[in-house]
């Protein structure tokens, strides 16, 4: 199991202490044994679930409706350039 918790830390580029990999080891333990009690329940016929509530889009109408004029959008910007924000560059 250690070769394994190795394994999946150099494939996640993480470098790990001889601690660290075996809290880690106990972890993925833990983890591999309650994967392991779930696979024996039996699931024949359960339908799968996405949601626990049924869900619906409430999108609502798009309606044309004037948009914002270039002063008011600006009003409240701390500096401009034309008709644009003036942001800082970044890199």
């Amino acid at each position: 199991m250690k070769q394994q918790v190795k394994y999946l830390a150099e494939l996640a580029r993480i470098a790990l202490t001889e601690q660290e990999l075996a809290g880690l080891e106990q972890d993925l333990e833990k983890i591999l044994d309650y994967v392991s009690q779930l696979e024996k329940i039996e699931t024949t016929g359960v339908e799968p679930t996405y949601h626990v509530v049924p869900m619906t889009n409430v999108w609502r109408q798009d309606k044309v409706e004037a948009s914002l004029s270039t002063e008011k959008a600006l009003a409240n910007a701390p500096e401009r350039h034309g008709n644009f924000f003036k942001v800082p560059r970044v890199i």
